[in-house]
């Protein structure tokens, strides 16, 4: 092994070499890591997570006298045939990736050593998650789920055994694994690998579309654990999509129904008229509620009905003329007129054209404040209203929100072929 001189390393203000002095470079816990990575990468190419040398591992060298974060790492080579792989081959990196000790050329055919591809992101789990071991898989599994749904940025399933071996999870829980597009070289995923670690920090995996996946853990068992369970999800959730059965609900129901003639057919029909693409969505399109269902009730509250109240003269004074809100006019004024009739607290009279539109629009906006005061469910109300948002959407003034699972869901029916 070629060894790089050691870089004194501070600890609490002290100055400390043990670190990365060589004799510790060398030491057994070092070279038990290696044999460890070793080991596990055949046991890896056999799963066929690391065949064809894609695919790597790195481990921190665990040692209770010394913090993870100053750990060093081992780190297996690029382009390598992963089963063949002995501990010669890894590489000893710092607490902070630089390489500490590479190995040796090897004859023809060999490549010339270098460290993974996958480096900068093993990094990024090391430093953002004080992992203690990163895997990246391209296990046949991890790279299909992610086409399931080419739109999705999700990956999510529920009520499922294998959940409870994620870090964090339970049988009831609903497990999310942030997924990122794929580029032609490794290192260039590291910006959106991070972006997904920082916006999902429940995750401990993130999938890469097309590719495969990067799991982490405590420890090298811990994250060889997870990456069981992730792939075992995986391999579940597209087994249950080819049988037309929603993986990422509870009940794990239809995703469509299936009929020939007017008669159910058996589960393996259902099975094949799935691979044949020959299927009938159950529901041909889906009605969303809005309030409360899309978006949170507090933006209509505290959003939407301040706004209308407080341009109503606005918008009756810029839009007088037209047809639209002379129709809402003449509404209003018919919903007023029964009000009075009836003796509706807050109803004052319309005065007619003759009075001059000032007027006109002054009797407006005091019937209209009263009747949002009131909160009342009145279709001249609703109309108006409709119209002042809508000019308010279009003017940029106001800005939708939505729940988080909102874009998720509709991608997902869009996908299904449900409008």
């Amino acid at each position: 092994m070629a060894a790089v001189p050691a870089a004194p390393l501070a600890v609490n203000g002290a100055v400390k070499t043990a670190v990365t002095s060589q004799a510790y470079m060398e030491s057994n816990r070092v070279k038990e890591t290696k044999n460890l990575i070793s080991e596990l990468c055949r046991q890896f190419y056999n799963l066929g997570w690391v065949s064809g040398t894609g695919g790597s591992i790195t481990i921190k060298v665990h040692d209770d006298s010394i913090p993870k974060p100053q750990q060093l790492i081992i780190m297996s080579p690029s382009g390598v045939q992963k089963e063949r792989m002995v501990p010669d081959d890894m590489y000893l990196l710092s607490p902070t990736g630089s390489v500490l000790s590479s190995p040796l050329p090897k004859p023809y055919p060999h490549k010339p050593p270098k460290c993974s591809d996958c480096a900068p992101l093993f990094m990024k789990a090391y430093d953002m998650r004080n992992a203690g071991a990163v895997i990246h898989s391209h296990g046949m599994e991890s790279c299909l789920v992610t086409m399931l749904n080419p739109l999705s940025k999700e990956f999510r399933i529920t009520h499922m055994e294998m959940i409870k071996g994620i870090q964090g999870h339970g049988y009831y829980d609903e497990l999310v694994v942030p997924i990122i597009e794929n580029t032609a070289h490794e290192r260039e995923l590291t910006a959106s690998l991070t972006e997904a670690i920082e916006a999902y920090p429940k995750t401990t995996a993130v999938l890469v579309r097309n590719h495969g996946i990067y799991v982490w853990g405590d420890s090298w068992i811990s994250a060889k654990t997870q990456a069981e369970c992730y792939h075992y999800l995986f391999d579940a959730a597209i087994k249950l999509h080819q049988l037309g059965l929603d993986w990422s609900t509870p009940s794990h129901g239809p995703t469509h129904s299936f009929r020939e003639g007017d008669r159910n057919i058996s589960l393996s029909a259902k099975a094949k008229l799935i691979s044949n693409n020959d299927i009938e969505p159950s529901r041909h399109c889906i009605v969303l509620d809005i309030e409360g269902t899309t978006t949170p009730i507090s933006f209509v509250a505290d959003v939407l009905f301040p706004y209308a109240r407080d341009n109503v003269g606005r918008h009756l004074d810029a839009t007088y003329d037209t047809a639209e809100t002379q129709e809402d006019i003449k509404l209003l004024s018919s919903q007023v007129r029964d009000d009075l009739e009836q003796g509706i607290v807050g109803a004052v009279p319309i005065p007619s054209d003759d009075a001059g539109k000032g007027e006109v629009i002054s009797a407006l906006v005091a019937n209209v404040e009263a009747m949002i005061k009131a909160d009342r469910k009145i279709t001249a109300l609703k109309q108006l209203q409709g119209h002042i948002w809508r000019t308010g959407f279009q003017n940029n003034e106001l800005e939708g929100v939505v729940f988080d699972d909102v874009p998720q869901a509709l991608e997902k029916w869009h996908a299904l072929g449900i409008k």
